[in-house]
């Protein structure tokens, strides 16, 4: 329809050769600006670290849409059999980041072909970090990018979508995301003399039994939320008393006073259980992501013009997720819709969920993704109503 199928797999592939970690992204980075380079789009780095901002139409930026996509991968070995499988050890692209960029760019070679017809501007966000725990969208904005968009969309794959449908979830759809680090800190003693030493592996077990009792007796069992604690570690030898150990966890909810609430009790959990054995208690938080708010207006806008590419039989209407995406950074200044691509394809073995090891995807949905976003950008040229947009709006952070 609009963009070059072939073009978008090509570049993914490409990508997913190298993937690359959190804000080391130097490879990547290299293919978004030998791409717009290519295509004669402007371009800047000037916006945050390891970022690539391109722009089409920049003089008339009386309004401006802006597309993110995300462009880092995890640390994980990746066992799949496609021939261009990850080439660094370790490092893959299991949740679709190539894809992204690759349909962003994609997208970019469509609406420069048609840039003398467009009424407005369009940003163009290559963002790193969206896996790590330092956010990439967070130092974009803190960098002012979003002074210069009015509306902002992004897009991810969903593997529990049919292969090209598009869906929408109005409203809050996606958890916020904290993560904590505790540190026990004790003093070391023979195994066999344990009173003359501080256990922090104990004080470590106390907190974590704690949490469990928090979560399952003094919350309201009818929220949305996960607080779980993923790792837990201490001590050097079976037998020395631990005079260190340390857990770390994540919280994700709908509800911002619940995170408040919860991330205060680990902490007094923590503080009460070190002081009970004599150990001391440290904890460090980061609130990476806040709730993901599509706005209602524009989710209406996004699914009218995709399905002028997918057709209405293929549109979607998505549940929430307690999954977390750093997008809602950009949301915090303006408004936008956070969009899902099916590709999903059972007959290609592209079932498996995302963060594992032998997560696939059906390339032949990503033209959709593009056409999809070039579509928006038609429709909405001319500009979006901005009254209708807070009108829509009962969400606050």
């Amino acid at each position: 329809m609009y963009a070059d199928k072939e073009y978008i797999i090509s570049l993914r592939r490409e990508i997913h050769e190298y993937p690359e970690i959190g804000f080391d992204v130097p490879k990547t980075v290299a293919v978004v600006k030998r791409e717009l380079d290519k295509l004669g789009i402007e371009y800047t780095e000037k916006y945050g670290e390891s970022s690539v901002v391109a722009t089409i139409n920049p003089e008339k930026s009386h309004f401006t849409i802006g597309i993110r996509a995300d462009m880092d991968a995890l640390l994980i070995q990746e066992k799949t059999d496609l021939s261009f499988k990850s080439k660094i050890d370790g490092q893959m692209h299991a949740c679709g980041h190539d894809a992204h960029t690759a349909m962003l760019l994609g997208t970019a070679k469509a609406l420069k072909a048609m840039e003398d017809k467009l009424a407005c501007r369009v940003m163009l966000v290559f963002q790193p970090s969206e896996e790590g725990i330092r956010s990439g969208a967070a130092e974009l904005v803190k960098g002012g990018l979003m002074d210069e968009i009015d509306v902002i969309i992004g897009m991810h794959v969903e593997n529990w979508l049919p292969s090209g449908s598009i869906g929408v979830c109005s409203g809050s759809s996606m958890a916020s995301s904290r993560s904590f680090r505790i540190d026990f800190y004790g003093a070391t003693a023979h195994a066999t003399l344990p009173h003359t030493g501080i256990d922090a592996l104990a004080a470590a077990v106390r907190t974590y039994n704690s949490i469990q009792y928090v979560t399952g007796r003094e919350i309201d069992p009818f929220s949305k939320f996960v607080c779980s604690v993923g790792k837990l570690s201490g001590g050097t030898s079976q037998n020395i008393i631990a005079d260190h150990a340390y857990m770390l966890g994540t919280i994700r909810t709908f509800d911002m006073e619940l995170d408040a609430f919860l991330i205060k009790r680990i902490e007094e959990i923590a503080k009460n259980a070190a002081n009970e054995v004599g150990a001391k208690a440290v904890v460090d938080t980061s609130l990476k992501a806040l709730v993901v708010y599509n706005n209602p207006y524009i989710s209406g806008l996004v699914l009218n013009s995709a399905k002028k590419v997918v057709g209405e039989d293929n549109i979607v209407n998505m549940p929430e997720k307690l999954s977390s995406e750093d997008f809602s950074q950009y949301l915090t200044k303006k408004p936008g819709v956070f969009i899902r691509l099916g590709t999903r394809n059972e007959a290609k073995g592209c079932t498996t969920l995302p963060h594992n090891n032998d997560f696939m995807i059906d390339e032949d949905a990503f033209v959709s993704g593009s056409d999809s976003c070039v579509q928006f950008v038609l429709d909405n040229m001319n500009g979006i109503d901005m009254d209708a947009v807070e009108k829509s709006t009962h969400a606050r952070y």
